[in-house]
C-alpha cells in the first residue's frame, strides 16, 4: 500500500515554459486576453442564438453546442495556466490534474464529433434545400448533439483511466501547460507503447475518420454550389460554408499534429504551442470567424442591441 501511495504524487509540477521566464508576462497577457474574448465571443453566440427567433434552426442549435464547448474547455485549463504564470511554484493538485485531463478529453472528443455534424447539417441545407427540414428534424438534431457528447464523455473516461493507472514512481514534473494525455504518459516510469498505440487509435476515430467525412460531405457541397445559378446564392451558401471550414481547418490542424505525430523530445515545446493553438486560440477565433462571415449573426447581433437601446429610452 505504501509502494502504490509514493507512486501517485499528490501535487503536480507544470513545467510549462518555466525554462524561458522571459516568455511569462507575453503569455500570460496573452492567455488573460484570449480567455476573455473567449468568454464574451461565445456567451454572446449563445444569448444572440437563443433569443433571435431567426436563428433557431439546426445550424446555430449546433454553433450554440460548438461555443458552450469552447467555453467549458478554455474554462477547465486558462484559469488555471494564468495562476501557475504568476506563481513561483507551478502547481495542480492530484485531483485538479484528474478533473483538468478528463474534462478537456471530454470536451475535445465532443468537439472533434460536433464538427462533423455540423458539416452534415451544411451538407443537407445544400445538397438538399428541399427536404432540409424534414431530414434535419428537431429529434435528429437533438440525437446526433446528445451521440456527440456522450462518445467524446465516453472516449474521456476511457483513455483518463488508461492513462492514469500508469505508474509514475515518485515523478511529477508534467512538461506542459495543463495536464494532458501524452504529457502524462511521459512521466511513466514503465513501457508507455500500448497506451500509445491506443492513443493513435483512438485519434485516428476521432480525428482522421471525422475530417474525412467532413471533406466527402465539402465534395458535394461544392459540387451543389457550383450548380447554383444565382451569385448571391453561391457568395451565401460559400460564406456560410467557409466559417466552418475555417474552424475546422485551424481546430483538426493542429490537433492531428499533436495526437498523431510520432513522440519525440524535440517535438515537445512544438507541442506545447500547438496546444495553446488549439486550446485556447482556436475558441477565441470561432466565434469571430462564425460573426465576422455570416449575416445572419451580425444581423441578429444588430436587432439584440436595437433592442436593448429601445429598452433603456
Amino acid at each position: 500500500m505504501n509502494k502504490i501511495n509514493e507512486s501517485v504524487p499528490q501535487e503536480f509540477i507544470l513545467l510549462g515554459f518555466s525554462d524561458r521566464p522571459w516568455l511569462e508576462l507575453p503569455l500570460f497577457v496573452v492567455f488573460l486576453i484570449s480567455y476573455i474574448l473567449t468568454i464574451l465571443g461565445n456567451l454572446a453566440i449563445i444569448i444572440v442564438s437563443r433569443l433571435d427567433p431567426k436563428l433557431h434552426t439546426p445550424m446555430y442549435f449546433f454553433l450554440t453546442n460548438l461555443s458552450l464547448l469552447d467555453l467549458c474547455y478554455t474554462t477547465s485549463i486558462v484559469p488555471q495556466m494564468l495562476v501557475n504564470i504568476c506563481s513561483i511554484r507551478k502547481v495542480i493538485s492530484y485531483g485538479g490534474c484528474v478533473a483538468q485531463l478528463f474534462i478537456a478529453l471530454a470536451l475535445g472528443s465532443t468537439e472533434c464529433l460536433l464538427l462533423a455534424v455540423m458539416s452534415f447539417d451544411r451538407f443537407a441545407a445544400i445538397c438538399r434545400p428541399l427536404h432540409y427540414s424534414i431530414i434535419m428534424h428537431q429529434r435528429l438534431c437533438l440525437q446526433l448533439a446528445a451521440a456527440s457528447w456522450v462518445s467524446g464523455f465516453s472516449n474521456s473516461v476511457l483513455q483518463s483511466t488508461l492513462t492514469l493507472q500508469m505508474p509514475l514512481c515518485g515523478h511529477k514534473e508534467v512538461d506542459h501547460f495543463f495536464c494532458e494525455v501524452p504529457a502524462l504518459l511521459r512521466l511513466s516510469c514503465v513501457d508507455t507503447t500500448a497506451n500509445e498505440a491506443e492513443l493513435f487509435f483512438i485519434s485516428v476515430l476521432f480525428l482522421l475518420i471525422p475530417v474525412t467525412l467532413i471533406l466527402i460531405s465539402y465534395a458535394f457541397i461544392v459540387q451543389a454550389v457550383l450548380r447554383i445559378q444565382s451569385v448571391e446564392g453561391r457568395r451565401k451558401a460559400f460564406g456560410t460554408c467557409g466559417s466552418h471550414l475555417i474552424v475546422v481547418s485551424l481546430f483538426y490542424g493542429t490537433a492531428i499534429y499533436m495526437y498523431l505525430q510520432p513522440p519525440s523530445p524535440a517535438s515537445k515545446d512544438r507541442g506545447k504551442m500547438v496546444s495553446i493553438f488549439y486550446g485556447i486560440i482556436t475558441p477565441m477565433l470561432n466565434p469571430l470567424i462564425y460573426t465576422l462571415r455570416n449575416k445572419d449573426v451580425k444581423g441578429a447581433f444588430k436587432r439584440m442591441i436595437a433592442r436593448i437601446f429601445l429598452i433603456k429610452k
